[in-house]
């Protein structure tokens, strides 16, 4: 998803305004990179029938944020035996981890954030071959999504292998930042779970950095296995196939929301000491 999407894109990139309210328009000087989604929306030319799907199947599958850019009933888009929970995955590239985590859990309804046009047909594809009735699409910038969300509404938030920035004039272009941590927070459910991936060692860290010392998060790793191994319920994606094919190792961090009320308490606990 550009800056905030799975796998590197060309080095060739467009700067794209996100489709949030009051974005300052891209290629402005002084633009926020909070609010300026990075990256192209699309790639080679489609095949004739992932063309038509943008256009027959797309439209019954995409979420639009109303005017007021509140999504109070998310859970309102998925079929009635489909709404245990939801789950929102940032940027799915090709869509391989997004669908096979839809067809394993067909009672959670899973929303998936990609503006790259090609991508999301390919998970388009996906679905229509295999008959998967509990995604649906975001086709923009997945911080428009997070932003428009219910507090306490998902369950699990995937991350993987976005994009990363990897010169220093660029970093400000990553996702992973304390504004959309405190955004991640704010949505997910009390122990629910983020979930992100990286084969880049300083995006890693970056990650790392901001993560740790949140208050509303807990790592979920005790051992170094627990994160440089993938977890038999992560499925593999495209592009950290690609990464392993290259002769990169990948990461993959878990954090768990902690529960409100020890939040409260921990930050509590930390004000006596002041």
């Amino acid at each position: 998803m550009g800056a905030h999407g799975s796998g590197r894109r060309s080095a060739r990139r467009e700067q794209l305004t996100a489709a949030t309210p009051n974005t300052p328009s891209d290629g402005v000087r002084g633009a926020n990179p909070e609010t300026v989604l990075y990256g192209r929306r699309r790639g080679p030319r489609l095949r004739p029938s992932r063309q038509r799907l943008l256009h027959t199947l797309l439209p019954r599958l995409s979420i639009a944020l109303p005017e007021d850019a509140r999504l109070t009933h998310p859970l309102s888009y998925f079929p009635a035996n489909a709404r245990t929970d939801l789950w929102i995955e940032i940027g799915f590239g090709g869509g391989e981890h997004l669908a096979a985590q839809a067809a394993e859990h067909g009672d959670v309804a899973i929303i998936g954030c990609e503006p790259f046009v090609n991508g999301i047909a390919r998970l388009l594809a996906t679905i229509d071959e295999a008959g998967i009735a509990n995604i649906r699409l975001f086709p923009d910038d997945g911080r428009a999504l997070i932003a428009a969300l219910p507090a306490c509404s998902v369950g699990r938030l995937f991350v993987l292998f976005p994009d990363p920035w990897p010169k220093s004039r660029h970093h400000k272009r990553r996702l992973i930042t304390a504004p959309v941590l405190d955004q991640f927070s704010r949505v997910l459910k009390d122990d629910g779970e983020l979930r992100f991936a990286t084969d880049h060692r300083g995006y890693c860290q970056w990650t790392l950095a901001r993560l740790l010392p949140h208050p509303d998060f807990r790592w979920l790793a005790h051992t170094a296995g627990g994160w440089r191994e993938r977890p038999d319920d992560w499925p593999e994606t495209r592009y950290e196939r690609k990464a392993r094919d290259a002769g990169r190792s990948s990461v993959y961090l878990r954090f768990r929301r902690r529960a409100r009320i020890a939040t409260q308490n921990l930050e509590a606990r930390a004000d006596s000491r002041i």
